[in-house]
């Protein structure tokens, strides 16, 4: 018969993340062990930007996203303006979609905020929208896709 501690026991109930050293002879600068849920969770948190790193973005803003670029051996920043129609996601995998016009065709790209790709944003007008997602603006051209510009809120 086998106990209910049993670790070959599927009923038994998941252990929980170690703090402790791995073993009773080794420093506390020792890396502690996480198990599972907590070790994603800990790499998220070291991924996140600061908070003073992105400003606050919301729908219908205009942003220009610094993007890295490498060719070769050298790397760049690329700067990409545009309005953005999309906020989806939170966290480490929140995302903003960013929709301008280039020689008369419409390119979105959706960027990745916490990505070591993005180098920086930074907003250039606010917009006054009353929807969560600009979808509309894809069937719309020239000064029909222009947003309306907010003044309460600093750019």
């Amino acid at each position: 018969m086998t106990s209910a501690t049993d670790s070959s026991n599927p009923q038994a109930p998941p252990e929980e993340p170690s703090a402790e050293p791995d073993s009773p002879g080794t420093t506390a600068t020792s890396v502690t062990t996480l198990k599972g849920q907590a070790l994603i969770e800990a790499f998220e948190r070291e991924q996140l930007k600061p908070s003073g790193a992105l400003p606050e973005i919301f729908v219908g803003d205009t942003v220009r996203v610094g993007v890295k670029i490498s060719e070769g051996g050298k790397e760049r920043v690329q700067p990409y303006e545009g309005v953005v129609i999309a906020k989806r996601h939170s966290g480490l995998n929140e995302t903003i979609t960013v929709r301008r016009i280039f020689q008369g065709i419409g390119v979105e790209r959706i960027f990745m905020l916490h990505s070591p790709q993005t180098a920086s944003v930074k907003v250039q007008r606010r917009g006054k929208v009353r929807r969560a997602k600009l979808f509309y603006l894809r069937n719309r051209v020239g000064k029909a896709t222009r947003v309306k510009q907010r003044f309460d809120r600093d750019a």
